[in-house]
């Protein structure tokens, strides 16, 4: 499972709730570094637009296995930036899922003196009380209630209520069925599990059934029609030429699958462009 994506999708869609839902704490490009270390970075500039306060750099890193997590990687990938962007307001923040050991700030010094201290702001989904956010209107929370504390028993609630938040706080119906995704793989429900919910949430259950089935209808509607069109298009330069391609491209790329049916028909025998769209 590609955790480092999944979160990166969801803070790059969510950017502001993700800073929104950051714990309340204080605040605190690549030069040799290897393109596998920036991958699970996700560096957001955040800018006021009246000018009063000076732009904000954040840079997330999600991390699964705290044991993984290096400090020194995420301070000089901190610097690199800081240089880029001609900034010292860089705050780094780390999401880790599971528990563990980590390591929270780094000094280097002499016996007599430090030069460089560092730290960052922890995201511990796994410390967080999961019913703590279940009305919570930051749909960020909402989506992760999953990797958050929860008693065994309490699971298909917390799954319902990452499920409602997605349903009621996220209108587009191509992010809700990307999301429901998101939830169901940190939710993991068993069968039993997943009986129980359909069970106890029978309305919401057919509603997010409904929006994916249709969602997937149109995915496979909209993959033919394209197919055809591009079919057409390259018939069409073929037989008349690239210019009347250009002509009716437009007119082809918007038309209904029936229509591009009907003109893929005509245009073997076609002896003019007319002959196939009158």
């Amino acid at each position: 499972m590609n955790h480092d994506q999944n979160f990166k999708n969801l803070i790059l869609d969510y950017p502001r709730q993700a800073i929104e839902f950051l714990p309340p704490r204080e605040e605190q490009l690549k030069e040799r570094l290897g393109d596998r270390f920036r991958e699970l970075d996700v560096p957001l500039l955040l800018e006021w637009p009246d000018g009063r306060r000076q732009a904000l750099l954040f840079v997330f890193e999600e991390e699964t296995e705290p044991k993984r997590f290096s400090i020194h990687r995420l301070a000089h990938y901190c610097l690199d930036l800081a240089e880029l962007y001609h900034t010292e307001r860089v705050v780094p923040v780390v999401i880790f899922l599971h528990p563990g050991k980590f390591d929270e700030t780094l000094t280097l010094g002499s016996d007599t003196r430090d030069y460089l201290q560092f730290s960052y702001l922890a995201w511990p989904l796994f410390g967080l009380k999961a019913r703590d956010y279940f009305d919570s209107s930051n749909l960020v929370a909402r989506l992760n209630l999953p990797n958050m504390r929860y008693a065994p028993e309490e699971k298909v609630e917390v799954y319902a209520q990452a499920v409602r938040g997605l349903r009621t706080l996220e209108p587009d119906r191509e992010r809700q069925i990307k999301y429901l995704d998101f939830v169901d793989i940190y939710a993991d429900l068993d069968e039993t599990e997943r009986q129980r919910y359909q069970q106890h949430y029978a309305e919401e259950t057919e509603t997010m059934s409904a929006f994916a089935d249709r969602f997937i209808d149109q995915g496979v509607q909209q993959g033919v029609q394209q197919g055809e069109a591009r079919t057409l298009l390259r018939q069409l330069d073929q037989k008349f030429g690239p210019e009347v391609v250009q002509t009716h491209r437009e007119r082809i790329e918007q038309g209904e699958l029936e229509q591009l049916d009907t003109w893929l028909g005509r245009i073997l025998t076609a002896e003019t462009p007319e002959t196939i769209f009158h």
